[in-house]
């Protein structure tokens, strides 16, 4: 058995404890490991990270994890952990990166990986400068209803895709009379928060990967909610945007449209939707779930009314099948990334992938900030390490401000 010490910092959050350190590391853990093609077998095996020495000791006595610590320099001065994971908050990502990067550990992170392209492109450079690997969380890739929407595209199924259109969000509650789902910090600007920040990451990478190259973005971001309570029931001010309307042009003259919001009350089968729509065909596809209709199983839709409409939509979308059962979406790519440490073998999301995200949330913040469209300059791995390096100098050259 090959055993690999991970440092987990940041596991006492909602997305670090359930996503990454039980149905991920753990799950792996508890299924015996991971099987080597030389018929080894790799065992992870994490040390927990944080600030609060009680949460990790709880943590660590619940999902039965030996080591813990308060003590990020210790974790990293240890040769045993070979690699760092960082999903703490944003604000305070880049610090343990550059600081396990430096200690020579392979970095695998939470999105966004900083709080702005300059600082994004640092974290590749000096990971690549070390020769240490690394990469970035992209889970929505890893979707069973994205899965199958990736299946269709790779078919054919769609004819020529027109467009794109996404719904994300629930009501986060403001934290008066419910504790809220979220932390607070997600609501301070000053802290790191805001849907705009958070989410184009993920619509980049969705996008970029199934359907064309993000090419220009229209964002208009809004704080809907004023005001909510935290953690200790106190009132504080939210200086963050709680919603998104983003409009994106994609290469092959796609258009995306995504909506995301934690101040929505979803009417829809789950918390994210995307529809597309071909000349050959449609789908909608969510978290687990993918419905297509062909064209020739399209009912004759006619705007009358004065009239009740007869036609029964919905009941002419058929669902997908699940033909294989995918594993955790989270869980998957940590094993990706294992294996790329271990063996080498092929993983694209890297800290420049992770970096293409976080330069989608810079132009949408400015395409608010300015009122109008933005366009997004090519961000290669080539270009972004020309970048990084400070060797561009071209018209392409990606915008690092």
């Amino acid at each position: 058995m090959r055993k690999l010490g991970i440092i987990m910092n940041g596991v006492t959050g909602r997305m670090g404890t359930y996503q990454h350190l039980e149905r991920s590391i753990v799950a792996i853990r508890d299924e015996g490991g991971i099987p080597l093609p030389d018929g080894d077998v790799l065992m992870p095996d994490p040390i927990l990270v944080g600030r609060n020495e009680s949460k990790l000791r709880a943590l660590a006595e619940r999902y039965d994890v030996p080591r813990f610590t308060t003590d990020l320099s210790a974790a990293l001065a240890d040769p045993y952990n070979a690699i760092y994971f960082d999903a703490a908050t944003t604000s305070a990502r880049a610090a343990g990166v550059k600081a396990a990067i430096q200690a020579g550990k392979h970095i695998y992170c939470e999105k966004p990986t900083a709080v702005n392209l300059a600082e994004a492109l640092e974290l590749a450079r000096l990971a690549d400068a070390k020769g240490v690997k690394h990469g970035v969380v992209q889970d929505k890739l890893f979707l069973p209803g994205l899965l199958k929407l990736k299946k269709l595209i790779d078919i054919g199924f769609f004819g020529r895709i027109l467009s794109v259109r996404g719904e994300f969000g629930y009501w986060v509650y403001e934290g008066d009379w419910q504790p809220a789902q979220r932390p607070s910090w997600n609501y301070r600007k000053e802290d790191g928060g805001g849907i705009i920040v958070d989410m184009l990451c993920h619509w980049r990478y969705v996008l970029d990967n199934l359907f064309g190259e993000v090419r220009a973005v229209s964002c208009y971001g809004k704080t809907h909610i004023p005001q909510r309570w935290d953690e200790q029931g106190q009132p504080y001010a939210a200086t963050a945007d709680d919603a998104a309307y983003s409009t994106f042009e994609l290469a092959g003259g796609i258009v995306a449209h995504i909506n995301a919001s934690w101040v929505v009350r979803p009417n829809r089968d789950e918390l994210f939707e995307l529809q597309v729509d071909g000349t050959e065909g449609s789908a909608v596809a969510g978290l687990r779930n993918c419905k297509i209709q062909h064209r020739a199983q399209m009912p004759k839709a006619v705007w009358n009314p004065d009239v009740p409409d007869p036609t029964d939509y919905r009941a002419h979308w058929t669902p997908v099948p699940t033909i294989v059962e995918p594993d955790n979406g989270f869980k998957a790519e940590w094993e990706l990334f294992l294996k790329h440490v271990v063996l080498g073998t092929p993983f694209q999301y890297d800290l420049y992938e992770g970096a293409k995200g976080v330069q989608l949330a810079e132009l949408g913040l400015q395409s608010w900030a300015e009122r109008r469209w933005v366009d997004v300059p090519p961000l290669t791995s080539e270009a972004a390490r020309e970048a990084a390096a400070g060797r561009s100098g071209g018209p392409s050259s990606p915008s690092v401000q």
